[in-house]
């Protein structure tokens, strides 16, 4: 699909609702690049993690954040993250780092640095960036901002689902659990928390598949 001009677009909303899976094949239709704020938090989050570092001590989180280097790399029709020159793309998806990462990203430092990186990405125009304060904080002038949610319940369904067909041994209430408290840090972080733009569009995945929020948000896309 082409447009009359290149387009920034933002896609925020809790963890589950579809976000990075809807965004990265808007952007594969559209000829965009595809920017997954989550992952650039995930990777610096198992960096964190791999070093033992306490995840509350904020200062330390800030300084690892000015000295790490986080790219995202378009291979093909994947996208790699790259942690100080490492593809650590399958890691960041450890189960350990989704219940973390929502620690990390509420650190101020470390958001100041991340919005930097990703505002220089966007700035050319012609990208997807989902994440949680894309529409808000890092890109509040975008063109399109869409607001993508769905009920804990359906949430936790898709995070088990996407774990078992890794081989994982998970337990589906933990995992629901596991997404409220998610919730509540992003929604309650000082800095840039979750919140819904007021000039976004919401769009409720609970009921529908893939294929039919594509198809929504690519008819908005033609609308501007």
């Amino acid at each position: 699909m082409k447009l009359e001009k290149d387009l920034v677009i933002a896609i925020d909303g809790p963890a589950g609702a579809g976000k990075s899976t809807v965004a990265k094949i808007i952007a594969e239709k559209l000829g965009y690049i595809y920017i997954d704020t989550g992952a650039m938090y995930r990777a610096l989050t198992l960096k964190a993690l791999s070093k033992d570092y306490d995840l509350e001590d904020e200062q330390k989180l800030g300084v690892l954040a000015e000295s790490t280097d986080i790219k995202l790399v378009k291979a093909g029709e994947d996208n790699l993250v790259i942690l100080d020159g490492e593809d650590v793309t399958e890691e960041i998806r450890d189960n350990k780092v989704s219940n973390n990462v929502s620690v990390v990203a509420k650190v101020p430092k470390v958001r100041k640095e991340m919005v930097r990186l990703q505002r220089n990405m966007a700035k050319s125009g012609g990208v997807v960036m989902d994440g949680r304060d894309i529409g808000t904080i890092v890109l509040p002038a975008a063109d399109i901002k869409v607001f993508l949610t769905a009920s804990v319940e359906q949430r936790a369904q898709r995070r088990y689902d996407e774990l078992i067909d890794k081989g994982e041994d998970v337990n589906l209430e933990q995992i629901k659990a596991e997404i409220i408290r998610r919730d509540n840090i992003d929604k309650n972080r000082e800095v840039a928390p979750l919140t819904e733009a007021e000039d976004a569009i919401r769009v409720d995945t609970t009921k529908l598949d893939i294929g039919q929020v594509v198809e929504e948000i690519l008819n908005i896309c033609q609308e501007v």
